[in-house]
């Protein structure tokens, strides 16, 4: 990923537009994210600080979170140090991804004081501290002791120390000759890779990039550098020196065919030739927004509803055993008739057998060839006793099989509603909707000592949205609003769309008393596509249907509903459309 010093450089430009504005809010959506709500004149914006081993980074962010009822320990503390606080200077150290922001607030004695926030983006390293005045460590969002660093421990009442600087030179101000000198005088390497080595704040995307140009795309060793290679190579660092120096980035994101993001940079990315689409994205904060967005969103939930997801887990498992133990024995049952041909033969020969005979040899005239056949007999039992046994055995196999037919399909709509329900949970985006889901497998008896603590359970609204040729959509959330939305919001004409024998949201166009456009059907399949379990695949069959085709049968599961009289559409899920038709 591509979120280097140089990047996060315009990140601290835009942040020092923002100084004087004064805290508003502060929330900890998940367990490694701050969000400080920063309020001026006109404006309010959101400041998202994550120190996520996947995803560190800062930047100003639209996105909506679910924060948790109670907030954590690190944000009451933010709260109680920050709340009101003034944002009064930001820092980046040299062109690390470091950095400090400085809030001037009072004290509980109401003395005036000036705490900083730094922000170190290291991968799993990242972390949040707060650090007071004389440069002690109030507290961070990771503590980090002996035992996970001899090196250097994060702990409330330490001295805060910066990370070991490393010895690279400052892309705005290396000159040509030291630059040449370190990428001729090291190891022989990809030049690329000497790059990352000799700048800091680099990442190896933009090494790529400069690398790229200076070769024209070709392969060059650090030992092969020629004065051609150094004039572009430097000509290319003067232009992104400028970029940095007069705050003007073009923020690119790079997209792999299917339009999930891949990449992104400050700068157009010309390295992936066709291979990648690239895209220009109006700022580097909206960027970040896009690239980490669905990626966070499903990190935040599985923190959330770990112990829902395992649970589902295990019962999806046992359910599997049960389809796998019942089929072998419905195996079992299916020589039965041979049963039945044994005890008609016993009968029809009970003159050549004696009570004691441990077998009978006799002929089978149900075959046509009618061949001589060796009947196990119980020595114990008369002829009779024997013939009445395999009738037994072949009535208790009959009765076998009706039941394990029976078993098996309901274990596979078991199956097919836990698969449901797991991809309800995956697509979750705020804890009132874990709760829902929670009660729901309450109901259903999944969750038996399960209270739900809050008595009014706050119910979610469908998803809404707007077609390009201005009908309504709807998309439930879960399995529970699917019914409602399906069974007795929507009328008999509306249009009911759904994923083709996978798991996902009941949509429906509102018909608005006319015949619905192709178009909006199409946007209506995305839409389903989208949210499915099908979301990451492309070419989804969707079928659709009119709302009075669809019917729930007695007994069946929540969301589960048979249909007729449907057509199949087959769409790529895309996030973008979904994402502009939303109200």
């Amino acid at each position: 990923m591509a979120l280097d010093g140089a990047f996060l450089h315009f990140i601290k430009m835009k942040i020092a537009s923002h100084i004087d504005a004064r805290i508003d809010k502060i929330h900890q959506p998940s367990r490694e994210e701050i969000v400080i709500t920063l309020r001026g004149k006109g404006y309010s914006d959101k400041l998202l600080l994550s120190a996520g081993a996947d995803s560190p980074r800062i930047h100003f962010t639209e996105e909506s979170f679910e924060n948790p009822k109670t907030p954590p320990m690190f944000c009451m503390l933010l709260r109680k140090h920050l709340g009101c606080g003034k944002l009064s200077a930001v820092r980046q150290i040299g062109m690390d991804r470091v950095l400090e922001l400085d809030f001037e607030s009072m004290n509980e004695f109401g003395d005036r004081v000036t705490l900083t926030l730094v922000i170190e983006i290291m991968g799993r390293h990242s972390n949040i501290i707060l650090v007071n005045q004389d440069g002690r460590i109030i507290d961070a969002i990771k503590r980090i002791d002996e035992d996970m660093s001899r090196v250097r421990q994060i702990l409330p009442g330490m001295e805060y120390r910066h990370l070991p600087q490393q010895d690279k030179l400052n892309l705005l101000s290396a000159e040509r000759e030291e630059v040449l000198s370190r990428l001729q005088n090291g190891k022989t390497e990809e030049l690329s890779k000497a790059l990352v080595r000799v700048f800091q704040g680099v990442s190896p995307v933009l090494a790529r990039e400069i690398a790229g140009y200076a070769t024209r795309y070709r392969e060059v060793l650090t030992s092969e550098i020629t004065d051609d290679i150094a004039d572009r190579l430097f000509f290319f660092c003067g232009k992104i020196r400028k970029m940095l120096e007069e705050n003007r980035p073009e923020p690119t994101i790079a997209l792999e065919q299917s339009g999930k993001p891949k990449e992104f940079s400050f700068l157009d990315l010309k390295q992936y030739g066709h291979y990648l689409l690239t895209q220009p994205v109006d700022s580097c904060s909206r960027l970040l927004d896009r690239f980490y967005a669905e990626r966070d969103r499903i990190d935040r939930m599985r923190q959330r509803s770990n112990d829902l997801l395992k649970l589902l887990m295990t019962l999806s498992e046992r359910a599997e055993r049960k389809i796998a133990t019942q089929t072998e024995e419905l195996q079992k049952c299916a020589d039965r008739e041979q049963l039945k041909i044994y005890g008609d033969l016993i009968n029809a020969a009970l003159y050549q057998i004696k009570k004691g005979d441990s077998k009978a040899v006799l002929q089978n005239y149900y075959d046509e060839q009618a061949p001589m056949v060796e009947i196990p007999l119980e020595p114990g039992l008369t002829p009779v006793q024997n013939a009445q046994k395999y009738y037994k055995e072949y009535r208790k196999a009959a009765t076998a099989e009706k039941l394990l037919v029976q078993f098996i399909d309901q274990a596979k709509e078991e199956l097919v509603y836990l698969e449901s329900v797991f991809d309800a949970v995956s697509r979750t985006n705020g804890e009132s909707e874990l709760l829902e889901i929670r009660q729901e497998l309450s109901e259903q008896g999944y969750l038996k000592n399960y209270k739900n603590r809050n008595k009014v359970l706050k119910a979610q609204p469908p998803f809404r949205f707007l077609s390009s040729d201005g009908y309504t959509i709807l998309c439930g959330r879960n399995n529970k609003q699917n019914d409602k939305l399906t069974l007795k919001d929507a009328k008999n004409y509306d249009m009911w769309l759904h994923v083709h024998n996978m798991p996902g949201s009941h949509v429906i166009i509102s018909a608005q008393g006319g015949e619905i456009p192709n178009r909006t059907i199409e946007e209506a399949c995305i839409i389903a596509a989208y949210n499915s379990k099908a979301r990451d695949s492309a070419q989804v069959p969707v079928d659709y249907t009119l709302i009075k085709n669809v019917k729930k049968p007695n007994g069946a599961k929540p969301g589960m509903v048979i249909f007729t009289d449907y057509q199949t559409a087959y769409v790529t899920p895309d996030e973008q459309t979904v994402k502009q038709l939303m109200e």
